[in-house]
């Protein structure tokens, strides 16, 4: 949690720290906090190497939105939005 100078918290940068996967920019990266979901998709992402701790970037989205491409531990992995919104990513500052 940030703190500023007068002991006032920086909510401003602290709240988006923290966000769903399929609300992140092309070009922004993150690493995986948590996946929600019923057991068949958490399995599913698991299996695609979408598991807690690891880097994640978004790559592109398709015209119409769907899939959404992203890398995970070095391949470029396609996920439909409905996968991609079971997680939750801790985003990493790009300065």
């Amino acid at each position: 949690m940030l703190v500023s100078v007068a002991g006032a918290v920086d909510l401003g940068r602290w709240w988006n720290m923290e966000r769903c996967l399929i609300d992140m920019e092309p070009g922004e990266e993150g690493i995986i906090i948590s996946i929600k979901g019923d057991g068949a998709i958490r399995r599913r992402l698991m299996d695609m190497g979408v598991i807690r701790g690891a880097k994640i970037e978004v790559v592109r989205r398709a015209p119409l939105g769907d899939p959404v491409e992203f890398v995970v531990k070095g391949y470029n992995l396609a996920l439909r939005k409905d996968e991609a919104a079971c997680v939750y990513v801790e985003v990493q500052d790009a300065w």
